[in-house]
């Protein structure tokens, strides 16, 4: 799977540190802590009919986020949604739209790993893009990365970081190796995520999905699993090992840039059905309808 380039994007007005511009034109200063050393923390957002999805949600972890790495100042939400407001605005934008916001410790006044250094404030940026669900619903592949999930021990990834060094070596096996992407396991051995998205999958008709031990706290995530009590479908979160990924009935991966994508081949082994009346189908049913009437209202 390879993005390609949206010709409507050539002309974006983005939003970095208040100020809004060109995206050729705005850039963050070498001396930003995101440049420096990755610290920032970040969150994706879809734009469904004019309402962002999980709005309230997204803004929570990323506030938990930059509170676990000890941010000495977070904007609140509601300058947030200004400036996403502003941003959607500016290019006039509604529907089939995914937001990349970003919070960095900000701008230090020399080069250096030292939070102390940080003395202007955060940066807020703000990137919102036409783009469609990336994944192929018809099914995408998948090969186990050679990459260990950090756990909790050297980096909990419950802090949603714009470190991504450890999914993006994943995905260059991935890549290497003719993938869509990579599933990868924790340092026991069992199944964490892929490099991208969370993973479920199906056995015997109870819908099965790790733990959150080696991967952040899905949005998408939790919201399958409460479509999944709401259709009676049973469901448990534990440990999975590989081999039951290969001989699951159905296995499909979640998140706020692919939705709910089905997943066909694992390691060269073809998975399960894609039957209308499989319990992923009927999960992204529910999910659509979901997306199509919840939301906070950003556009009128």
């Amino acid at each position: 799977m390879l993005q390609q380039f949206d010709d409507r994007n050539k002309d974006l007005v983005v939003y970095v540190g208040g100020k809004l511009g060109h995206r050729d034109e705005l850039g963050v200063s070498p001396f930003d802590s995101v440049v420096q050393g990755g610290d920032a923390v970040w969150e994706g957002l879809r734009l469904y009919d004019g309402r962002i999805f999980k709005l309230k949600e997204h803004l929570e972890r990323l506030r938990h986020s930059a509170m676990a790495l000890a941010f000495s100042e977070i904007p609140t939400d509601a300058e947030i949604v200004t400036a996403v407001k502003q941003t959607l605005d500016a290019n006039n934008m509604r529907d089939g739209v995914h937001i990349r916001l970003t919070l960095t410790r900000g701008v230090k006044i020399t080069s250096g790993m030292d939070p102390r250094l940080n003395q202007a404030g955060p940066t807020l940026i703000v990137l919102a893009e036409h783009k469609s669900p990336v994944y192929d619903k018809n099914g995408i592949t998948l090969v186990t990365a050679g990459i260990r999930r950090i756990p909790p021990e050297c980096l909990d990834q419950k802090i949603h970081s714009a470190n991504l060094i450890n999914s993006i070596l994943a995905k260059i096996q991935a890549n290497v190796a003719g993938a869509d992407d990579a599933l990868m396991l924790d340092l026991r051995g069992f199944v964490a995520e892929t490099n991208a998205t969370h993973l479920f999958l199906v056995n015997r008709g109870e819908l099965l999905t790790p733990t959150c031990g080696s991967c952040p706290e899905g949005i998408t995530r939790q919201t399958v699993l409460d479509l999944a009590q709401e259709l009676g479908i049973p469901s448990r979160i534990r440990d999975i090992s590989l081999s039951e990924v290969y001989r699951a009935d159905e296995v499909f991966c979640t998140g706020t840039m692919g939705e709910i994508a089905r997943i066909s081949v694992v390691d060269g082994r073809a998975i399960g059905c894609n039957s209308s009346s499989s319990i992923g189908n009927r999960l992204s049913e529910a999910f659509f309808a979901l997306t199509q009437s919840e939301g906070e209202r950003i556009v009128e």
